[in-house]
């Protein structure tokens, strides 16, 4: 385990965990990411119950609060841990949620995939997701962002709502433009397509609590409302923006094809 943790810190790896309100699973989840990464960062996104303090309770991680304490959704979350893993010299970061849906033992499937597709970012695709027990809403919310992310990238992903991934750092493009809560995922994904950057996946695993331990924070009317406004607005860019991109991208291909010549 030790020659991961030397592989991840010399590739600038780290984690990042958004929580808010998961005080049953937080700590857990913590130090199994520690067992397999010593750099975490735990971004509490305004949580009310004893998330805080179990944090604060936690040796070798670093914390990022809101000085208001608010909360202020996921992607507000990430933004802020991406932040100050940058400010920290890291060049990746794993994304894993606190809730204890994701394995933290699959971390080594991220530092596989970087290692063979570096500058990428990594999704991963969740095992076995159609016979998982999931809410109606979630299994729609999946298929209605993997339908709309093909539409605005002309690239196919099967699993755009999965929180598990790993980002090149500098190349979230756009990154003070993310969306605040639980749309901004599926932004992380559309805007560094159209720069260019690159999708791959890697199978992980995924636990569902039974229905009456699980700690959702997904609203169906409001998030769906607000993931439809965001589509919306990101099919208008594709058209105006990522399509000229692209057109420009290949001319510059094509000339300096013909420049080598």
């Amino acid at each position: 385990m030790q020659d991961q943790k030397n592989q991840l810190k010399d590739r600038g790896i780290c984690v990042v965990i958004p929580v808010y309100n998961n005080e049953k699973s937080i700590r857990d989840v913590v130090m199994r990411s520690l067992a397999q990464c010593d750099d975490v960062i735990v971004v509490n996104d305004g949580s009310t119950d004893s998330t805080g303090e179990i944090l604060h309770s936690i040796d070798h991680i670093t914390i990022v609060e809101y000085p208001d304490n608010r909360n202020k959704g996921k992607g507000h979350a990430l933004r802020c841990g991406f932040r100050k893993a940058m400010q920290l010299g890291f060049q990746y970061a794993i994304t894993l949620d606190g809730d204890g849906q994701h394995y933290p033992e699959d971390i080594h499937l991220f530092l596989e995939a970087n290692i063979e597709h570096p500058g990428s970012i990594i999704v991963g695709k969740r095992k076995d997701l159609q016979n998982a027990s999931r809410s109606k809403g979630s299994s729609f919310a999946n298929k209605f962002a993997n339908f709309w992310f093909m539409v605005q990238t002309l690239t196919k992903l099967d699993d755009t709502q999965s929180g598990f991934r790993l980002y090149p750092l500098h190349k979230l493009y756009g990154l003070s433009l993310i969306s605040a809560r639980y749309e901004a995922e599926l932004e992380l994904l559309v805007l560094p397509r159209w720069h260019g950057v690159k999708i791959f996946t890697t199978e992980v695993n995924v636990y569902y609590p039974p229905q009456e331990e699980r700690v959702s924070h997904f609203r169906p009317a409001a998030d769906f409302t607000r993931i439809s406004v965001l589509n919306t607005i990101l099919c208008i860019l594709a058209i105006v923006y990522a399509l000229p991109l692209a057109i420009l991208r290949t001319i510059w291909r094509l000339i300096c094809k013909i420049l080598k010549k």
